[in-house]
Order: structure tokens, then sequence, then C-alpha cells
């Protein structure tokens, strides 16, 4: 079943480390109730590709440029955005703009971006098959539980011509939404943290980019299909909460992140795994 609220204790615990954070890495407000961007900026960031992004422009750029940055790392997509909100953390970077807009609606948090950094193309992955039209009738194919991620791997079986689609199914298609299935796929959701170790229960499994990096996949060589990058609109981008934005802090690390030095990285490191998109 569909879940974007589901909780698993590594969730919980990764929020209760966030809510335990210094509310300095927020704007907050000083005594005479003005905005107060002093302390460091604490960013809450998935741990690949997002924290070693960061972690690059920690080692390599802050400091030159005035900038004190702490990261922070989760591996659920659920709590950076709660800590932003509750700012427990100044800014996050690990989301793309429709599943903002989904958490942002269901949740009542009013986190918005800031600048868009890089593309993680989402892939089909099989440890049993080496082409996508090489799974079986009736093969079992494991995809993200959370509303968009769901919809953006059906687009993406849609895309290769495994399964097809309503016309004009948005970001809110499931399984319902299949009009044609001449493999007779059946479909697992699950946590999109847990698709890279479904891999062994199921014929394939679509995985985010960031997850599949992190469980030693190689997207742009491993992937059966991957997404194509143009016109994408699933860039991950630098967010805050509301009216945070001209936070000069934030307003720093949005120069760095979209500098000619983390463009070079990100191609050198990932090797059109993670795509940069500016």
């Amino acid at each position: 079943m569909r879940n974007t609220a589901k909780l698993t204790t590594a969730v919980l615990a990764a929020g209760a480390l966030a809510f335990g954070l210094t509310a300095c890495g927020g704007s907050g407000k000083d005594s005479a109730g003005s905005a107060d961007y002093s302390g460091p900026l604490i960013v809450a960031a998935s741990p690949t590709p997002h924290a070693e992004i960061l972690n690059f422009v920690n080692k390599n750029l802050a400091k030159k440029a005035g900038l004190d940055l702490q990261v922070k790392e989760f591996t659920d997509y659920i709590t950076p955005n709660t800590a932003t909100e509750d700012g427990s953390v100044g800014a996050n970077y690990f989301q793309n703009q429709p599943y903002l807009d989904d958490f942002n609606k269901k949740r009542g948090t009013h986190i918005v971006p800031v600048v868009t950094v890089h593309l993680e193309p989402l892939g089909l992955y099989s440890h049993k098959v080496k082409k996508a039209d090489a799974l079986k009738s009736g093969a079992t194919v494991a995809v993200p539980n959370d509303a968009v991620n769901e919809a953006r791997a059906l687009k993406l079986l849609a895309a290769n011509k495994l399964i097809t689609l309503k016309d004009g199914v948005g970001n809110e298609a499931t399984p319902a939404d299949i009009t044609k299935n001449p493999k007779n796929l059946k479909f697992k959701e699950v946590e999109a943290a847990q698709t890279p170790r479904s891999l062994d229960d199921v014929d394939a499994a679509v995985v985010n980019g960031n997850y599949a990096i992190s469980a030693g996949l190689k997207p742009a060589k491993d992937a059966l299909v991957l997404e194509s990058p143009k016109d994408n609109p699933y860039g991950n981008f630098l967010a805050v909460k509301k009216g945070n934005e001209k936070d000069p802090r934030v307003k720093k690390l949005a120069k760095l992140l979209t500098s000619p030095e983390v463009k070079k990285f990100i191609e050198d490191k990932y090797q059109g795994s993670v795509i940069p998109s500016f």
C-alpha cells in the first residue's frame, strides 16, 4: 500500500537527531525580533550524492567564501523537510519539485527551492536479467511507495514500452493507471530507500539515483533503462523554508553549489550517474 508518511525506526531516530540540532542552523529571531542569520548554516542532505557534494564545497570552497557550513546526513525523504520547516536545520538538499509539491500539500509545510544543482536519473535494475525486454511474463518489479517516485517509476517503464499509462496521467500515477501491460508485470511497493535491497527478492526494481549509488550500483552502466535528462523535471535543488531565501548564508551556498568547481566535481566523480543541471 502506498504510504508517503511511513516511518521506520531509522527515520524516527533521524527525526530525533534533527530536532536536537542547534537552532542556529535556521533563521530564528534575535532579541530585536529581526531574522538572525548568525552561526553556521546547517544543511540536511541525503548521504549520496548530496552530502558528498556539500562536503566538497565545505572542504574546498566554503572557507574562502566566508561560509560556515555544517552537513547533517539523513537516509529518509521526510525528516529533511520537517527539520527545515521547524528550524532545526537552515536548508536541505535532497529532493525535486514534484516531490516537494506533494510533500508541502500533504504535510502543510512551506519549503521552497533556491537553486537546482543536479539530476539523478532514475533507473531500472535487476540481478536476474541483463536487458529489460528479458523480463519474463509475470515478473515482479519493485517501485518506490511514495506518490511522486512511484509515478516517476511507472513513467520510466512506460517510456521504455514495458507498460502503457493513461493519457495525461501526472505525478500521482499508480499501477491502476496502467492500460497495457504486455508482460503482465506485478508491482511491489517498497520504501524508496529499500529498493536496492529488494533486488534479491524481485525480478527488477526501479531505484532512485542516490540510493543506487549508495548501494554500489553505477546508474550509467548498470541500469537496464535510465531516465533521459532532456526536459527532465526531477532536478535536485537546495531548499529552505519560505522566507529564508534571502539568508546570506543560503545565497553563498547557492552560488558555490552552481560553481565551475562543483560542476567538475560532479562530472569527474559520478561519470554520468549524476548530471549537473547548471
